[in-house]
């Protein structure tokens, strides 16, 4: 429900359109005056104001210009009955949202506050996407390992070297693929990510390099594939000791000579890419049992990047779910919570199978379930299997309605499952024998986000 704020001087008119606004579903709050009203602006969160121009004290025209550095993005609609051309042009130059003269026409009225408050909305969930989507995660941790990797890091992105990064599932390989990015001369360009173990290897090859319209029966339309879409970045294969071997040929005659050539199609295509890989499989082994190309493994292992399991740097996991903590809570909108220092030291003490996205999932599931400090208890209960299998009723117990505790488990089960099958959708709902789309609903229900 949106909050609006009406700042008039006449009290008939603000009741009326207090009692107008409320009866179409609105909250509403009104000042008296121009003083008034910049105070509970600066206060306040509000969706949009209706202001009066005329006011003794501060006029809505100085309350605009105020306005401007106090509250910056709410939408503010100036009223009058002293109208004019001029004034309106000078209210919108000061940043008014729209100017209506009295008495306004009610219909009007009604369209232009909607607008307001849906371009207030607009604005506030574009301003939270850019820094999601611009956001790059620091590497967090000083143990040596992952000291060796930063400075690797440092010395190879600013070359053209193609990085090869291996380790278990949720170590934080794209992470590092990232910053490489980032940290180099490319990091004005895109940076295209493939996961080749989510892709069926009928169309990794459509995905990599794109294809013409009408070379296969779905090819309704020409499609740009990943490497051109990372012409002038970065492209990162993720999970490539899952690519099939007619994609590994492709992608090794794109490293050697530049360019590609679409499905279906015969022109050749240049492309200015650079290749970081990742995986978790030993390609060595891959490669004597058959499964990977020796050539395209020296292609891409320019520079091997290991990174460690969070077991073996468990000096960084403090400081690690820390950050997780404060993040999860701002996310939430939640109090701030803490770590009791015995609980930081029983998160040392967990084996982690998941590595940094268990973990992450761990600290969410502890910030949900548990109070404002996080004890050692909390921390065996939720994140210990040998505690779960001891004591099976410490989770049941946390819960006084079944459907409180059976959608916890729903929601833990489907996530866990998810992250298990690469967040492939498809196999997943295959693999526990439900619809897709109720999958799908699931996935919304829960609000489960891919890590």
């Amino acid at each position: 429900m949106a909050n609006v704020l009406v700042i008039d001087d006449e009290k008939a008119i603000r009741e009326t359109l207090k009692e107008i606004l409320e009866y179409e579903k609105y909250t509403v709050h009104v000042a008296e005056d121009g003083k008034k009203g910049l105070e509970m602006l600066s206060k306040g969160e509000f969706d949009a104001v209706l202001c009066d121009v005329k006011m003794p004290g501060i006029d809505g025209m100085e309350l605009l210009e105020r306005a401007a550095v106090s509250a910056p993005d709410v939408p503010i609609i100036m009223i009058t009955g002293h109208g004019s051309v001029e004034m309106a042009v000078d209210a919108t130059r000061k940043g008014a949202y729209d100017f209506i003269t009295k008495p306004p026409d009610l219909n009007r009225l009604l369209i232009t506050l909607r607008n307001a408050v849906d371009k207030n909305a607009l604005v506030a969930e574009t301003r939270v996407l850019k820094r999601k989507v611009s956001k790059t995660f620091d590497i967090i941790g000083e143990t040596p390992a992952i000291t060796k990797i930063k400075e690797t890091i440092e010395k190879v992105a600013p070359t053209e070297a193609r990085v090869l990064i291996t380790g278990e599932n949720g170590v934080g390989k794209e992470l590092v693929a990232r910053w490489i990015h980032e940290l180099s001369h490319r990091s004005s360009g895109p940076l295209v990510e493939v996961n080749c173990a989510s892709i069926p290897t009928e169309l990794i090859e459509s995905e990599l390099f794109g294809h013409e319209k009408g070379s296969f029966t779905s090819a309704i339309k020409q499609r740009i594939g990943k490497f051109e879409q990372a012409h002038g970045g970065t492209l990162f294969l993720d999970e490539i000791g899952d690519m099939s071997p007619a994609a590994q040929a492709k992608v090794l005659r794109a490293i050697q000579e530049g360019r590609i050539s679409r499905v279906g199609g015969d022109k050749e295509i240049k492309v200015d890419v650079r290749i970081v890989a990742a995986t978790n499989k030993d390609l060595l082994a891959e490669i004597d049992k058959g499964n990977f190309r020796m050539d395209l493994y020296h292609r891409l292992s320019v520079i091997l990047i290991h990174v460690p399991t969070l077991n073996e740097r468990a000096d960084d996991i403090p400081v690690i779910a820390e950050k997780f903590l404060g993040e999860i809570c701002a996310e939430n909108e939640l109090p701030s919570k803490r770590f009791s220092p015995a609980g930081l030291e029983a998160l040392k003490e967990v084996h982690w199978t998941g590595n940094i996205r268990e973990l992450r999932n761990v600290v969410e599931r502890l910030v949900i379930l548990c109070g404002d400090v996080i004890s050692d208890d909390d921390v065996f209960t939720y994140s210990n299997p040998a505690q779960r299998a001891a004591d099976p009723f410490g989770v049941v117990d946390q819960f006084q309605q079944f459907q409180d505790f059976k959608d916890f488990a729903e929601k833990i089960f489907i996530e866990r499952k998810l992250s298990q099958n690469n967040w492939n959708v498809a196999k997943t709902a295959t693999e526990i024998d439900i619809q897709r789309s109720h999958l799908y609903n699931k996935i919304e229900k829960y609000n489960l986000k891919r890590r």
